[in-house]
């Protein structure tokens, strides 16, 4: 077993901060149920030093032992960063101490950080309907991943055949 597989493993063995936060601040969910990688992370800020800052981190994901080894990784990594900081990371950065994630994993990686990205934009105290104008109506999350799991695809699927 390789030094990466070792690591999962052990990441898997003992996954950090899984499951919903009641109390989250932001909320954000990536992914696809139709083809069943999808993750969820919830962000709690609090003050500190005059700062406003990340206090807790949890997650929810379907998909491959990577992504939710990493996304453990990440929760810890983001305890004490304000949102500008987060914003800052990288897919690569948020592996913590998985290291560089072989090729095909790559993936994983970013759909952890997708779920950063859109938890922070969700985030954002500056923001207000006033300031920001809706093109498109938001789609509206399901109360859990599963049931977004289980929702019926917004668009249909069409399969043409190659001669």
């Amino acid at each position: 077993m390789s030094s990466f597989e070792t690591k999962v493993q052990q990441a898997l063995a003992n996954p950090q901060n899984q499951g919903e936060l009641k109390d989250a601040d932001a909320v954000g969910t990536v992914g696809s149920p139709e083809c069943g990688d999808m993750l969820r992370m919830w962000l709690k800020f609090t003050e500190k030093d005059g700062k406003r800052v990340i206090d807790r981190a949890s997650f929810q994901a379907f998909g491959c032992q990577t992504a939710i080894a990493v996304a453990s990784m990440a929760t810890e990594l983001l305890r004490g960063k304000t949102a500008e900081e987060a914003k800052q990371l990288t897919a690569h950065e948020l592996t913590g101490d998985l290291g560089a994630l072989p090729p095909m994993k790559i993936h994983c990686g970013q759909l952890v950080e997708g779920a950063l990205r859109n938890a922070l934009e969700n985030s954002d105290p500056a923001a207000t309907p006033a300031a920001t104008p809706v093109t498109n109506p938001p789609i509206p999350m399901a109360p859990t991943l599963s049931a977004d799991l289980q929702r019926k695809p917004a668009g249909t699927i069409r399969i043409v055949p190659i001669a």
